[in-house]
């Protein structure tokens, strides 16, 4: 498992998706308002980097995650924004494990630390992250 990796998923978000998730969660004009996004330093309408990080999410989770005995995450070491994603732009997860251990303190679960990229369909990098997941271990060690 250490040093697998692979591509996950494809995920078209719209401009009405963008809104949709803005409006309840991160209500920015360039996240909201198309016009006034046009007049942002970003020149159009971007998605927010939570609705990015959740779209990373969910691609992983459906791609690898369900493949794993996954139990959780206790979270993010670092994570970047790198590029916005606009409407009309093709998502997908790329993923490389970095590190796999034992849980000190619970002998039934393994670390796995991963590098989690999500890029567009143009192979730019939209978010760049190390992540952390408990797993199942399939043999535990002795106490």
């Amino acid at each position: 498992m250490l040093g697998e990796g692979g591509v996950y998923g494809s995920w078209a978000i719209t401009q009405d998706e963008i809104v949709e998730f803005a409006t309840r969660y991160d209500p920015q004009p360039f996240h909201v308002d198309p016009e006034a996004a046009r007049g942002s330093i970003y020149g159009g309408l971007i998605a927010s980097g939570l609705q990015s990080t959740a779209i990373a999410s969910r691609l992983i989770i459906d791609g690898w995650l369900t493949h794993l005995a996954a139990m959780g995450s206790p979270g993010l070491e670092a994570m970047a924004l790198r590029n916005p994603v606009r409407p009309g732009d093709v998502l997908r997860a790329r993923i490389e494990v970095i590190e796999l251990r034992p849980s000190r303190s619970r002998p039934d679960l393994g670390i796995v630390r991963y590098i989690l990229q999500l890029l567009n369909q143009r192979d730019e990098l939209i978010l760049d992250t190390v992540a952390v997941i408990f797993v199942r271990r399939r043999e535990p060690a002795a106490s």
